[in-house]
């Protein structure tokens, strides 16, 4: 077992072999429950949320920009370790959504599942978070795109080429393979949300969410902000137009909410008797003055 991996979970766990295994997955998921009560709280606060959203979009497109600018000279060289560079770096977006604090679209179809599914938030809740996060995300995605259009750094050279490249493959898929790609795409990315909460220590954190964002990068699935962050700067360099973009959410982003609120999710949930373990050792609200409306800031995503 690593090291850093949290063994609170399993301390005070049932005797059986199933139960302590419950144990475990009770403490998450009551990990991800304790994190409704913030984002109802930022519900009534729809423009703090949004910059959170615009925040998480602006990340993800740091993640994009930085693959671009470490894999293009390799695709210009036909290198074969291009997908195992490009996966290798752009965990950094994720690593910063997760340490800085920021709301992410396709984490939130994962948290907010398991709020509807245990009863601790609304259909209506769940609705407003997941179209807020996506117009978040989406603001925050152009709004990088244009600080790149003006800094110029990927208007021409390897990194262009290489986003030309990644831009033609992505339209050029099917809407079935968008969608496929889209669900395992998010089941990784939840999965090591997930595996975050679960996590001691920076450096077990950052390892557990490394390993499968590089899974997915380098498998070659799709990502809808990611995706929104890669068509916005290729609509700024003059390589995709606004319908690329649309067709392409079209299809990731339904992939996207199966991914996350159903393989994880409710799977999760499902295995841990509906919940129960989680609710019953892990109270919502936490011990905070009645008159304090203050929204905090949301350090999960």
């Amino acid at each position: 077992m690593y090291p850093g991996w949290r063994g609170r979970c399993c301390s005070h766990a049932p005797s059986s072999l199933f139960g302590r295994a419950a144990s475990c997955v009770g403490a998450a998921v009551g990990d991800r429950l304790r994190a409704l009560w913030k984002k109802s709280r930022l519900v009534r606060s729809p423009a703090r949320y949004l910059v959170s959203a615009m925040l998480a979009g602006i990340y993800i497109g740091v993640g994009e920009i930085l693959l671009l600018s470490v894999a293009g000279p390799l695709e210009a060289g036909h290198s074969g370790a291009v997908r195992l560079v490009e996966g290798a770096v752009f965990p950094v977006a994720l690593l910063l959504v997760l340490f800085a604090g920021a709301d992410l679209f396709t984490s939130q179809c994962m948290t907010m599942t398991f709020g509807v599914l245990s009863r601790r938030t609304t259909w209506a809740d769940m609705a407003r978070i997941w179209v807020m996060s996506l117009l978040g995300n989406l603001a925050g995605a152009v709004v990088f795109a244009l600080f790149i259009g003006v800094a110029g750094t990927i208007r021409s050279g390897p990194s262009s080429s290489l986003l030309g490249a990644l831009l033609a493959a992505k339209e050029a898929a099917s809407g079935g393979q968008l969608f496929a790609r889209a669900v395992l795409c998010n089941m990784l990315v939840c999965l090591a949300v997930w595996m975050f909460t679960r996590a001691s220590g920076d450096g077990a954190k950052a390892t557990m969410v490394w390993w499968p964002v590089f899974a997915f990068v380098a498998s070659g699935f799709e990502h809808s902000i990611a995706n929104m962050a890669l068509f916005s700067l290729g609509i700024v360099n003059g390589q995709a137009g606004v319908g690329d973009l649309a067709r392409n959410l079209a299809f990731t982003v339904p992939g996207n909410v199966v991914g996350g609120a159903v393989l994880v999710a409710a799977a999760y949930w499902f295995a841990n008797d509906g919940g129960r373990t989680a609710v019953s050792k892990a109270p919502i609200e936490p011990s905070v003055p009645a008159q304090d409306t203050t929204p905090r800031t949301s350090a999960t995503v």
